[in-house]
């Protein structure tokens, strides 16, 4: 099969190399890094494995994908705010979780997601 010729991804910018970690991280003091365990997310294209860049500096705002604790364990979940407190799976097969206001502990924001697709199982 004959692919032609394509030009490199690289081709007309040479002078802006992307530093991934400059790009994903804009406040390093306040910057984590988690690796996602569990499919609460996986219809928000959050998937196991994937690296979640987590910035507790970030207010957590209505509709924002946030790391919670929750009895003690630490999970994502959408924020949601409105008409009441609640941390909501992008899963058909998982529950909404309703929390009275002073309970929710948000440990911070989701900014990035990142995945290794030669690692992904079918």
């Amino acid at each position: 099969m004959n692919m032609g010729s394509f030009p490199s991804p690289s081709e007309g910018s040479e002078d802006a190399p992307l530093d991934l970690h400059a790009y994903c991280v804009k406040r390093p003091a306040s910057t984590y890094f988690l690796r996602c365990k569990g499919v609460s997310l996986i219809d928000g294209g959050i998937a196991p494995h994937d690296l979640l860049v987590v910035d507790c500096s970030v207010k957590p705002t209505h509709g924002a994908i946030v790391i919670a604790r929750v009895d003690g364990e630490l999970m994502v979940k959408r924020l949601q705010l409105r008409p009441f407190p609640a941390l909501v799976s992008m899963n058909p097969d998982l529950s909404v979780i309703e929390l009275p206001p002073d309970m929710l502990e948000i440990f911070g924001v989701v900014t990035f997601s990142i995945r290794d697709h030669l690692h992904v199982s079918s």
